[in-house]
């Protein structure tokens, strides 16, 4: 069962005091303070996780008690200012001086519980990046920077160079490679590592909602929009934002972030106004995007902007020598998890490891051995404790391929291979192909333009 969170109301009105009280009571467990000074006390004397306070009030007003928490408290709740329509530039002023966001009265229940919640997850990104400052070094060799193969003491290298500046770094590489772990090691390496980390997948999100997603809204911008909220850009304000599968983006909104990146100003949807944002951009790709430029789902002036810096992050089939290693580390880490007595993996089971292609790579071994490590029943991993069909049938599915193709020949190949073995479902086929359905349409319509038959 959740305990649930400390939130705090002051606000000298009886009846507004009670109203948030009634209406947060499932939700919170609330205290209530007339003034400033009450309101203080209480913030002594419990963990207080949330706070409401109006700006203006005859003892003790917001400002100062927003105050008075900075100079008095070794921990800092959330703050949310509340004001009348008439004084919004107090509760402005609260925003600079450390205030989340502010309601302006009279405010409805749904209006309230939005900015509630999106506060509540804004701390909970920053608490994450804190988290993951602490852990990084570990969290990086989990997920494979580990390594003594020469292409891997290069990458390592790179990372270091690129970390003190202030260039744009393009990830790319297969699926499963590492690409968000060699992007927090960029982040966390560098001098913006105390700031924030900030991580938008461009493949996850639907292209009407992209845009309020990396920009943000004004209240009103559209139905729905409750209150001001802001975008990814501007949370990652002195920090990283790492745009994942860069290529997923749809092609109109490639040039409203190429304006973006090229003015280092932006505009929240329903706002005249323009907002500055010092960013660092780190993009990441499991796609040829000079393939996707002569195909026309990427702009060429867009990846030139974002192609600064590139950095390949190497297959795991071109350090076969680091995948002892690497499975020998992960078997530590799923033992110490699952509260197992270390395991061994024999030699035969080793073997059959690195003779593996690892068509998706560190993330596929990783699986792997957690798999194994849970299944396994006694002190040793043999190769049956992989169960591996459903791998090997992949690797054997790539092999079988003619190796007097072309990349793209091979690649168009695989793709109707694929699309015969889900029987049309080209949703399965994708998800198989680690590529997004959206990316598997333009590939069929392309090949359909060729005259190729497609299967379903």
């Amino acid at each position: 069962m959740s305990t649930k969170l400390n939130i705090l109301i002051v606000d000298d009105e009886h009846s507004m005091r009670d109203f948030l009280e009634s209406s947060l009571a499932s939700r919170f467990r609330v205290f209530t303070a007339k003034d400033g000074f009450e309101g203080l006390e209480i913030l002594k004397r419990e963990k207080i996780d949330l706070m409401l306070s109006d700006v203006q009030m005859p003892v003790r007003g917001g400002l100062d008690l927003l105050a008075d928490i900075k100079s008095q408290l070794d921990y800092s709740p959330v703050v949310i200012m509340m004001t009348a329509f008439g004084t919004i530039e107090g509760a402005v002023e609260a925003t600079r001086n450390g205030a989340s966001d502010y309601l302006t009265k009279p405010f409805g229940l749904d209006q309230l519980n939005h900015v509630l919640n999106k506060c509540l997850e804004h701390e909970k990104l920053v608490t994450e990046n804190q988290s993951l400052r602490q852990n990084i070094s570990t969290k990086s060799e989990k997920n494979g920077l580990l390594g003594n193969n020469h292409l891997m003491v290069k990458l390592r290298e790179k990372i270091a160079m690129v970390a003190d500046s202030k260039g744009t770094v393009m990830l790319q590489g297969e699926s499963g490679t590492g690409k968000e772990v060699v992007a927090q090691a960029i982040h966390y390496s560098g001098p913006r590592r105390n700031q924030p980390f900030i991580r938008l997948n461009c493949a996850a999100i639907p292209e009407s909602l992209l845009e309020s997603e990396l920009f943000g809204y004004e209240r009103g911008a559209f139905t729905g929009a409750l209150a001001t909220t802001k975008g990814k850009f501007e949370l990652a304000d002195g920090g990283t934002l790492l745009l994942d599968e860069i290529s997923e983006m749809p092609f109109a909104m490639q040039a409203k972030l190429l304006r973006v990146l090229q003015e280092k100003e932006f505009m929240r949807l329903g706002s005249k106004d323009t907002t500055k944002a010092d960013v660092r951009i780190i993009a990441t790709t499991n796609r040829n995007l000079q393939e996707e430029i002569k195909v026309r789902n990427f702009r060429e002036d867009l990846y030139f902007r974002l192609n600064v810096i590139p950095i390949n992050v190497i297959p795991l089939r071109q350090r076969k020598d680091d995948v002892p290693l690497l499975a020998n580390h992960f078997c530590q880490i799923f033992c110490a998890e699952n509260n197992k007595n270390l395991l061994t993996i024999n030699e035969n089971a080793m073997r059959q490891l690195v003779a593996m292609d690892w068509p998706g790579n560190v993330r596929q071994l990783m699986n792997v051995i957690e798999r194994a490590v849970i299944l396994c029943h006694g002190s040793e991993i043999t190769a049956e404790s992989f169960g591996l069909s459903d791998e090997m049938d992949g690797t054997a599915e790539v092999s079988q391929l003619d190796s007097d193709m072309t990349l793209r020949d091979m690649e168009r190949e695989l793709i109707l291979r694929k699309l015969t073995r889900t029987q049309g479902n080209r949703t399965l086929a994708a998800n198989e192909l680690g590529i997004s359905v959206r990316t598997l349409r333009n590939k069929l319509n392309l090949y359909t333009d060729q005259g190729v038959e497609i299967p379903g």
